[in-house]
């Protein structure tokens, strides 16, 4: 059975604004890091993230692999924000928690992690066929899932379900 319209719309807004202030965020922070921490071209990066993919094909593949590195940044982003949007609403616990900033960042330091050691130890490996190297690069991306991806994550769909709650409460969708 389907949600009724006035139900549908605000996740749809709200997911849409998640999604994009997550990919968003991540791309320009893992573009610095990448070039400033560790002297990556931002060409190269994107192409990197293709080849986990796409194999190491994408490595040579120019604008292409860019654009498909972007594209998968892209998805995953979309699929980590869907994810949390959807527990937020299907589970009051977790909607409380992260009304207040305290809670909401307690919620974003634990769940950036879970989407690093998932990305990392699980889905990385299965699409590359190689295990993880847990050296400095991956303690750097564990700890700054926080303020880089789940931070900027759980405060907007905080205040983007407020938001939607307010408008659905006063009749308007």
């Amino acid at each position: 059975m389907a949600a009724p319209r006035e139900l549908r719309a605000p996740l749809v807004g709200v997911l849409l604004r998640v999604w994009l202030v997550t990919a968003t965020w991540d791309f320009v922070c893992a573009s610095a890091l990448g070039v400033f921490a560790y002297g990556t071209p931002v060409t190269r990066l994107w192409q990197g993230v293709a080849a986990t993919a796409m194999g190491p094909a994408a490595l040579e593949r120019g604008t292409a692999g860019v654009a498909a590195g972007i594209a998968l940044h892209l998805a995953v982003a979309f699929v980590w924000s869907a994810l949390f949007v959807i527990a937020a609403r299907s589970w009051p616990a977790l909607r409380e928690t992260i009304r207040t900033p305290m809670g909401a960042l307690a919620v974003a330091a634990v769940y950036g992690p879970i989407i690093w050691l998932v990305m990392s130890l699980v889905l990385i490996p299965l699409a590359t066929g190689r295990p993880p190297r847990l050296g400095l690069r991956w303690w750097v991306q564990i700890v700054a899932h926080l303020p880089f991806v789940t931070a900027p994550l759980v405060f907007t769909a905080r205040r983007a379900m407020a938001a939607s709650e307010s408008h659905v409460s006063k009749g308007v969708s």
